[in-house]
């Protein structure tokens, strides 16, 4: 006779293999990185995720996860545990109908990322597969907000400013975005010379464009290149960088902006460097998702196009 545990999985026989249900779940926290989010994906209550999860850790006498403040990290028997049912639990899924039908179309590939990234490089990137068919729902954000969401199973990429931390999430860089200080030529006529030779305190009396109040990219500049602490405070903080680019093209003051967003302006003379260092600031970015292959396929093909064409960037 079989007998159900209160937690809806099935009790297995002495010695027996460990319940598909238990599997499954286990699965899904493995992949979404949360117990919260596994049960969304489930149907399940959280609190039916943790006694699982419990369960087949009983039956392993082993941790699979370690419970974090928000989420939890795959132990190492998570690991080697995934990279075995990982493949047959999705086939048996598939034969069995309890994915999508092979008649109706993927779901929309959840991306994410900063607003100009994705809208001046990502996105138009994946014009070709949005062709053949590739649904996307893009999503701008920062960076730390967008990870504690794509852990919860809000989205399927971000596109990251840093690397994650642990091991709930994959991270692999993306590309490099070099920053450059930049003003309308009318500026940098005039500040060019007097900066090289006197330092960043010529630039003081000039208005300071940024798109954040606390001034990141900009102290980081001073930093790296100049070695001294930023004194300057805002003129204009506006949250979106493009907004920034706009005003320093029309000649409203300087700003600290990555190369890649004022390429064209700096070709077409729009726009002018202040500065040019042998060794200018560098940050990396890195495409992130959830361990484990992806039940979309779209998600795969959005992963390795972004990847492809970010040698460009």
């Amino acid at each position: 006779m079989r007998h159900d545990h209160p937690d809806g999985s099935r009790r297995p026989a002495s010695g027996a293999p460990a319940d598909l249900n238990l599997l499954r779940t286990f699965l899904a926290v493995y992949r979404s990185g949360s117990f919260t989010a596994a049960g969304q994906l489930l149907g399940l209550s959280q609190p039916t995720v943790t006694t699982q999860i419990r369960s087949l850790e009983r039956q392993m006498g082993r941790e699979l996860f370690e419970r974090l403040p928000r989420g939890v990290a795959a132990t190492a028997v998570a690991d080697e545990l995934a990279a075995r049912i990982a493949v047959p639990l999705d086939a048996l899924a598939a034969a069995t109908g309890d994915g999508a039908p092979d008649q109706a179309p993927p779901e929309p590939v959840h991306l994410a990322g900063p607003a100009e990234l994705l809208a001046t490089r990502a996105l138009p990137a994946l014009g070709e597969l949005v062709v053949q068919g590739v649904r996307l729902r893009a999503s701008p954000g920062l960076t730390d907000p967008l990870l504690d969401e794509l852990r919860a199973g809000r989205h399927d990429l971000v596109i990251a400013t840093t690397r994650p931390r642990g091991r709930a999430l994959t991270a692999v860089p993306l590309a490099d975005e070099e920053f450059v200080l930049v003003a309308a030529p009318e500026w940098a006529d005039r500040l060019r010379a007097p900066l090289a030779t006197d330092g960043p305190g010529v630039l003081h009396p000039v208005p300071l464009i940024t798109y954040a109040e606390d001034l990141p990219i900009v102290r980081r500049y001073w930093r790296h290149v100049f070695g001294r602490r930023l004194t300057c405070h805002a003129a204009v903080s506006v949250p979106d960088l493009r907004a920034v680019l706009a005003l320093v093209t029309g000649g409203a003051g300087f700003s600290v902006l990555p190369r890649y967003l004022c390429a064209d302006a700096l070709e077409s003379g729009a726009l002018a460097l202040l500065d040019a260092p042998d060794d200018p600031p560098i940050n990396t970015a890195f495409l992130v998702q959830r361990p484990g292959p992806a039940r979309n396929p779209h998600v795969t093909l959005v992963r390795d196009r972004l990847l492809a064409v970010a040698r460009e960037w």
